[in-house]
């Protein structure tokens, strides 16, 4: 029920992270894997990690916040091989560190274009073909900063309870064709994107005090919930947003 052998996956934001983690599990379980991130250096270094484990893997650099360039994402992929089955829209950013007044007019844009903007430009690209190749599976990244208020990440917050909201709407619209859309939203995980708060003694203290498990995510946790949405073992299941934060907001 897990197999994925053949499906072809984009996996923006995979040159590191949760990104990384998640294309690495799914080429382990057979697909072909598309490496995409801003740099052209650590999307091949991460392809050809994967093609010496025995994977396919090709690297297609893209910035997600210029839609030329996802528009060239989408049409290399096609070319190279015929078709897009699984979509993880991971790649996001959060410039800001500090309470929403003092949030300026262009890193608010910024946010919204590259974490939420980004997502509706590639899935109108993307489900469109998945549809009529007789379906497929979305995986949008949100966050528990969706679910709750935060002093510190409330603009990224906003941002990724955007992208769930947009995982629900997308999977009404396109559930009929066979496509399902769902998102994930971590808790606190030990990556490059969270060191501003990893980082900081007090509030990884208090997070890993508040959760049930006592410690941090790292991202192979969030990549194995990926990789089950994108399953077969996930067949009915579409519009939900699935928490892997350790049991930090049932505290």
């Amino acid at each position: 029920m897990f197999d994925i052998s053949g499906k072809v996956a984009v996996i923006t934001g995979s040159s590191r992270g949760i990104g990384k983690a998640t294309a690495m599990q799914m080429a382990r379980s057979g697909a072909k894997v598309v490496i995409s991130s801003r740099k052209a250096g650590p999307c091949e270094a991460v392809a050809e990690e994967i093609r010496a484990a025995g994977g396919e893997a090709i690297a297609i650099p893209c910035h997600v916040g210029e839609k030329a360039q996802i528009e060239e994402l989408v049409e290399k992929t096609l070319a190279h091989w015929g078709r897009i089955d699984i979509l993880v829209c991971n790649a996001a950013t959060n410039p800001v560190y500090g309470p929403i007044s003092a949030l300026s007019d262009d890193a608010f844009h910024k946010i919204m274009t590259v974490n939420v903007l980004s997502t509706i430009w590639l899935t109108n690209l993307v489900l469109p073909q998945m549809a009529a190749n007789g379906g497929g599976a979305v995986v949008l990244l949100s966050s528990i900063a969706a679910l709750r208020g935060n002093a510190v990440i409330g603009c990224y917050g906003m941002s990724k309870a955007a992208e769930a909201s947009l995982a629900r709407n997308l999977a009404v619209e396109w559930g009929p064709k066979g496509v399902r859309v769902n998102a994930v939203a971590p808790g606190l995980v030990a990556t490059d994107f969270a060191k501003a708060l990893t980082d900081d003694p007090e509030r990884r203290r208090q997070s890993e005090e508040k959760n049930p498990l006592r410690r941090i995510g790292v991202p192979d946790e969030i990549a194995g919930v990926v990789h089950f949405l994108c399953s077969p073992a996930a067949a009915y299941i579409t519009g939900q947003v699935i928490v892997a934060d350790g049991g930090e907001t049932v505290c």
